[in-house]
């Protein structure tokens, strides 16, 4: 199976925090790979990435970075693909930072914005896959079978356990 997702972040130390995008794509058997992709050591490798990502069959990209956190903006600037964001927490902004710079698109620009960290990575996979299951029948029924998962494994009561 061919990768439709493109995760990318900005370094390595990136990876526990962007793995968590993999876990319900795993679920959900969506294809994707994993890159990274600094939009500020390797900006030859961000505009090569950028501008072949739909030529090679990708339809959604991930970007995660951290501090300045340019790389989902540039991305977004360079395709028509659309781009899910997440903010990766920072040593001394625990994050903020990364946030308020990825959030502050400029008009034209757009990226969806996800939480900082390891639940908006999460939540980035999952969204990624909601988008590929607009044309998707097949991922859609996986997605609504998931999503009922989900909702039985929350119980009715608190002190009940008979259910």
């Amino acid at each position: 199976m061919s990768a439709i997702v493109s995760i990318i972040m900005g370094s390595r130390s990136d990876w526990p925090t962007m793995s968590e995008a993999v876990q319900v794509m795993d679920q959900l058997g969506v294809a994707y790979e994993t890159h990274v992709v600094s939009a500020h050591r390797t900006p030859e490798r961000l505009l090569e990435f950028a501008q072949g990502a739909d030529k090679r069959g990708i339809k959604v990209i991930i970007a995660g970075a951290g501090g300045s956190a340019h790389l989902p903006g540039m991305v977004a600037a360079l395709t028509h693909l659309p781009v899910v964001a997440v903010p990766v927490s920072s040593k001394h902004l625990k994050g903020m930072d990364s946030l308020m710079s990825i959030v502050q698109m400029p008009r034209g620009v757009a990226v969806a914005t996800q939480a900082i960290g390891e639940a908006g990575a999460y939540n980035a996979g999952l969204m990624a896959s909601q988008m590929l299951a607009i044309a998707d029948d097949k991922l859609e029924k996986r997605i609504q079978q998931w999503r009922q998962a989900q909702t039985d494994s929350v119980p009715w009561s608190v002190t009940d356990d008979s259910e």
